[in-house]
């Protein structure tokens, strides 16, 4: 196309005939005869015919036409070969048809010339259909009237029922899968090998192109694939990626943007297949952390909290961290939220082992130590999440050691607590009697924890050697020790329960220390003595380590 001076395009072949200039919104001009497009065009022909004195702005005044379908429907209207490709045949084709540029009226026409270019270049790819698709979203209406937009889903459909692949690898894989991958590998190497091939030199590459449709184009694609039972697994992986490459991407939400990005993660949570286990527990914790941020509605949060919960053994604890929503609220972390993922785990949870409650103690405990190093936590959010974390254990059938060492680190990062708030929480979060024995030993040498709690972890610690003792002794004695074991072991009861008098005595005691303190300033010389008057009291300076309360202080790793 020869361009003329200042812009403008002369497409005549005739410097005779008159032309007339159509100004394109773009602000390129057009040089077009009048004559030769009512040639081609029996809509023009007939607004001719109608109204001769009317100029070409005026006729064409009604059709929404972009620049590069402008210049192709002048030059060929003007006889020159125009270029059709996959990204402007379905708009030249919906120009046609609205021109009515039929064979009827003259043969050869533009729209017959289009759908011809359509079936023999687009319908057979999915690369060029995705092409065609993404082109077509300033005449989305026009393109389904006449069938081209069905042409092309059903072309991508097709491909994706054949090789799902295209869609992208599944993000989780079980031996299922695995084996079903095999044989259909297997069947393609012997069928159809020099297709196969082919398919996907053209198209592996450029699989991912899917993704980059506009929203409302995308959502109706892949609604169409669930429909037509494509594989679920490759389609959650598409719908992963599509919401990486849209939103997931941003470092942070934008303002003039959010509500777009709130559009666009209700619409994929909305497509998710329903089968569990298709997208992993970190992605769907991303992705409800961004619904948070733009401030999805309720029915998107919902169902991400349902699918992380039904997941939740495969998170991790910063998988966990949610934000609170809502500009107002002083929380940092949003509990409630989590306590609705762990209901949902458990409402779900079907299984016979404990392997799963296992995991899942575990992750709770070590979400507790993690939020508990938090400077800024509040008492009462940390407490809440305790709450959570006895639960699981009491599921799993395990000790609070965990608990424990997230107390240890909270009160070690708060150390603004006073004694009575440090009390009070302990009272609601621990339970000395179910520690192991490291446990209570570096809870009756800890200097964090309040005097009550010491003195309740000694306790615990004697009851626990009582219990063990008698056990150990009779299961070392043969039937010949028998009874000296059990008078062994009546001793040792004898001594126990003295012990646990000691320890009433003693609580009074600290109790009393403990208000000596408060009035005395609570000086660090007087606390170090007081801890030698219970070790006195206590007779942990003069009995045996092994027979008695005091043992070696050993390190406790916290997690």
């Amino acid at each position: 196309m020869a361009a003329a001076r200042k812009g403008s395009i002369d497409l005549s072949r005739r410097r005779y005939r008159p032309l007339l200039k159509y100004e394109h919104h773009s602000g390129h001009i057009l040089m077009l005869d009048k004559e030769r497009l009512a040639q081609k065009s029996a809509k023009i022909a007939r607004q001719v015919k109608n109204n001769p004195h009317d100029e070409l702005p005026r006729l064409l005044s009604d059709i929404n036409i972009d620049q590069e379908s402008m210049e192709l429907l002048a030059r060929f209207c003007h006889g020159y070969d125009i270029s059709l490709s996959s990204e402007n045949v379905v708009r030249v084709a919906c120009l046609a048809k609205t021109l009515d540029m039929t064979d009827s009226h003259c043969p050869n026409n533009l729209l017959n010339k289009a759908l011809l270019f359509f079936e023999e270049h687009v319908v057979h790819s999915w690369y060029n259909s995705v092409k065609a698709i993404k082109s077509a979203e300033s005449v989305l209406r026009q393109a389904e009237a006449l069938g081209l937009m069905e042409c092309c889903v059903e072309t991508l459909i097709l491909e994706a029922l054949e090789d799902p692949r295209l869609l992208g690898e599944p993000l989780m894989r079980n031996e299922e899968d695995e084996d079903s991958e095999c044989e259909n590998r297997e069947k393609e190497t012997i069928v159809r090998p020099s297709i196969r091939r082919k398919l996907f030199d053209m198209d592996w590459k450029k699989s991912e192109d899917l993704t980059s449709l506009p929203l409302k184009l995308y959502a109706a694609i892949i609604y169409a694939m669930i429909q037509r039972q494509v594989l679920p697994q490759f389609v959650a992986a598409n719908l992963w990626q599509y919401a990486k490459n849209w939103i997931i991407s941003d470092e942070e939400v934008q303002l003039d943007k959010i509500g777009g990005q709130r559009e666009t993660i209700e619409v994929l949570v909305s497509l998710i297949p329903n089968q569990t286990g298709l997208i992993p527990c970190a992605s769907l914790c991303e992705m409800l952390r961004f619904a948070i941020a733009v401030e999805a509605d309720a029915e998107c949060r919902n169902a991400l909290e349902l699918r992380i919960g039904m997941q939740l053994d495969q998170a991790e604890t910063k998988d966990l961290l949610m934000p609170c929503s809502g500009y107002t609220n002083q929380e940092k972390y949003d509990a409630k939220c989590l306590r609705r993922i762990v209901s949902h785990f458990y409402d779900n949870y079907n299984s016979d082992s404990f392997g799963l409650l296992r995991s899942v103690a575990d992750l709770m405990e070590e979400f507790l130590a993690e939020i508990a190093a938090d400077i800024d936590l509040k008492t009462a959010t940390f407490v809440e999440v305790a709450d959570m974390s006895i639960a699981a254990a009491e599921g799993a059938e395990k000790s609070r050691d965990g608990i424990y060492r997230a107390v240890d680190v909270f009160l070690e990062k708060h150390k603004h607590l006073t004694e009575s708030e440090k009390e009070d929480l302990c009272g609601k979060v621990l339970d000395c009697s179910k520690l192991s024995g490291a446990a209570l030993q570096h809870a009756a040498l800890s200097r964090r924890l309040p005097l009550r709690v010491v003195v309740n972890a000694l306790l615990a610690s004697q009851l626990k050697l009582r219990d063990v003792i008698p056990k150990a002794v009779a299961a070392e004695g043969g039937e010949e020790e028998e009874e000296e074991g059990e008078e062994e072991g009546a001793e040792v009861r004898v001594e126990m329960e003295k012990m646990g008098s000691k320890v009433t005595k003693l609580e009074k005691e600290c109790l009393m220390m403990k208000r000596e303190m408060e009035r005395g300033g609570g000086k660090r010389e007087k606390k170090a003595s007081v801890w030698r008057e219970m070790k006195r009291k206590f007779g942990c300076m003069t009995i045996r380590p092994d027979s008695d309360c005091h043992v070696k202080k050993k390190k406790v790793h916290h997690r």
